[in-house]
């Protein structure tokens, strides 16, 4: 029973016990702050990949504009937070801002998919590259919200905390969405879509659903960290904020829940740890953009699905019936049978 009980909760109850952690931690010294940014920033890269992983690794479809639905996430959570919420309880009305800016990328999404679903093989590429720089232009042509110069005024509410409850929930509603029988479509997509569409799953929707989805948690990445640096600009959100996204996404390998988290964590790791060298030696930071377009060279010629491509870690999937609870059951139907045999 003990084991039984472990099996089904020690997850939850271990992730429930770290959460203390992530406010202690950070306010009592332990850990310093340029540490907790990392740790953000790690937070919100796993929030990302998974959000394009969902489209390019359980889909088998090939998104390159993600880095415009973030833009839009982060913008509308940031006027959010400026303009309509209380600056004084801005804190408190965080979390429905963030919801806010993943629904509004959710609907600029739809508006994509839609469209875009009509076709087939690699339009959505090009469809989606195409919104990533009618983003970019249009925000940079709004002088409202800054244009060129950007938008500024959040206050840094993006925590640790907040950035370890997102990613757990990210992983959860993902986790849910992938294993439940919709999500079976998904994965019956990357196989064969004319198959799938023979054995009645209707594969325009379960593609725009899923491209939705994928955006709405993209946005949720995006007002992360918006509030975490509290400015942002246009050039923020370019192509090769997408190509820092394929690349994780890539490296921790497609269809894997566990892969994007390593995938994210490796990838911004390294980047930090190039900085710190860079930096020591007195070379320039922009070579740092070199890695990013290298790596993804290097990952499509020698391992195009990454480290854990199409597997998962084992608390990543539903859980089977447990052996013990097997056996039990299999007793009591022995037992119940004995007793319809000697019964009159």
């Amino acid at each position: 029973m003990k084991s039984a009980f472990w099996k089904r909760w020690g997850l939850l109850l271990i992730l429930v016990t770290l959460f203390p952690l992530t406010i202690v931690l950070p306010q009592s010294g332990v850990i310093n702050p340029y540490i907790n940014l990392v740790l953000k920033y790690v937070g919100i890269n796993i929030i990302l990949t998974i959000s394009l992983n969902l489209v390019n690794g359980y889909m088998g479809e090939f998104s390159v504009g993600h880095a415009g639905f973030m833009a839009i996430g982060a913008y509308a959570a940031s006027i959010l937070t400026v303009w309509v919420f209380p600056r004084e309880a801005g804190a408190f009305f965080f979390p429905l801002a963030l919801i806010a800016g993943g629904v509004a990328a959710g609907i600029a999404g739809l508006g994509i998919a839609v469209p875009a679903f009509r076709t087939r093989g690699d339009y959505l590429a090009i469809v989606t590259l195409a919104f990533n720089m009618i983003i970019k232009s249009v925000l940079e042509n709004m002088e409202v919200i800054g244009g060129p110069r950007g938008f500024m005024g959040m206050e840094k509410l993006t925590s640790l905390a907040w950035v370890y409850v997102c990613v757990i929930v990210t992983l959860f509603l993902a986790r849910n969405y992938v294993f439940s029988n919709f999500g079976r479509g998904v994965l019956s997509l990357r196989e064969d879509e004319i198959a799938s569409g023979l054995v009645s799953v209707n594969t325009r929707q379960v593609k725009v659903l899923t491209f939705v989805f994928s955006a709405f948690l993209a946005g949720i990445a995006g007002g992360l960290f918006a509030h975490e640096l509290q400015f942002i600009n246009p050039r923020s959100f370019t192509i090769l904020k997408s190509t820092d996204m394929l690349v994780m996404v890539y490296l921790g390998g497609i269809g894997s829940l566990g892969g994007s988290v390593l995938g994210a964590t490796v990838y911004t790791l390294v980047l930090e740890g190039l900085r710190t060298v860079l930096q020591q030696f007195g070379i320039s930071q922009e070579w740092r953009l070199v890695v990013a377009p290298l790596m993804l060279i290097l990952l499509m010629i020698f391992r195009p699905r990454g480290i854990m491509g199409l597997r998962e870690f084992r608390f990543l999937t539903p859980r089977d019936d447990q052996p013990e609870m097997l056996a039990e059951q299999r007793k009591r139907i022995k037992a119940a049978s004995r007793i319809d045999e000697v019964s009159p």
